[in-house]
């Protein structure tokens, strides 16, 4: 398998997939946005950066991975022109904003209006946006443009992902649209066919490890092998939801 600059992301994650290499994939390119943002390189610095990242903000679980980096100056800074862009919006939108009497008080979980609240639209914009995610999310794409490419023009790389442990559920789904979107009606038979009994067959067997590591809890098993069990819970979520719980903080290279 001839390797370019644009596949070797793919080939390292296949080399490295665990149970999922789309996390593996996930996880790096998320890696390289915290450097970006927050790393050495002090792109936190540069106006035209901030000016994005203001934009677009951080959500709740980004903000949680900056604070775990662990560059205090770095998310300061950002955080102090995040607020002067929150602070203007704020005051355009509290200016404007009148409280419609006509709206029904359906409860806090009730039917809202079409419409709803602007100050509540806005404050949910806000939330839904993150920088991370969306440089994470168009990186992910190009690569899953690039796996389809290499699954198409490559046997070898065929028999690469087929000898991988499949893909968590997350991932699979995004796999599959992948597979509906670009590949061909043949292609697509001879892509399910292949995937998923890898699915099923990787399912059980983490299925098996949950099981084990249970059983090793009877006394009778006391003296037992763990076999492949001892990090079976955090595969078993992995597996359902991507991402290895186990993991630790990606954290500022000293």
């Amino acid at each position: 398998m001839k390797e370019q600059l644009h596949t070797i992301p793919i080939s390292d994650a296949m080399a490295n997939a665990g149970e999922c290499p789309f996390c593996y994939i996930e996880r790096k390119t998320e890696e390289h946005m915290m450097d970006f943002v927050l790393g050495h390189g002090a792109s936190y610095m540069e106006a035209d950066i901030r000016d994005m990242t203001d934009r677009e903000g951080f959500c709740r679980a980004h903000f949680k991975k900056m604070f775990d980096y662990g560059n205090s100056l770095g998310n300061a800074w950002i955080l102090k022109t995040l607020y002067l862009r929150h602070l203007s919006e704020m005051d355009k939108e509290f200016k404007k904003f009148k409280p419609d009497s006509s709206v029904k008080k359906g409860g806090l979980f009730g039917k809202k209006d079409a419409g709803g609240n602007s100050i509540s639209n806005w404050i949910r914009d806000r939330e839904e946006s993150c920088f991370i995610c969306t440089s994470v999310k168009n990186t992910f794409q190009a690569y899953m443009k690039t796996f389809f490419h290499m699954y198409k023009s490559d046997s070898d790389f065929r028999k690469q992902v087929a000898e991988t442990k499949g893909f968590c559920l997350t991932h699979f789904a995004v796999l599959c649209d992948g597979a509906d979107e670009m590949l061909s009606q043949k292609e697509r038979e001879d892509f399910y066919a292949d995937m998923l009994p890898l699915m099923q067959k990787n399912f059980s067997r983490v299925y098996d490890d949950i099981a084990w590591f249970i059983e090793k809890y009877d006394y009778k098993n006391k003296d037992a092998d763990w076999k492949d069990s001892k990090d079976a819970i955090q595969r078993g979520m992995q597996k359902l939801r991507g991402s290895d719980p186990s993991l630790p903080p990606h954290v500022l290279k000293k």
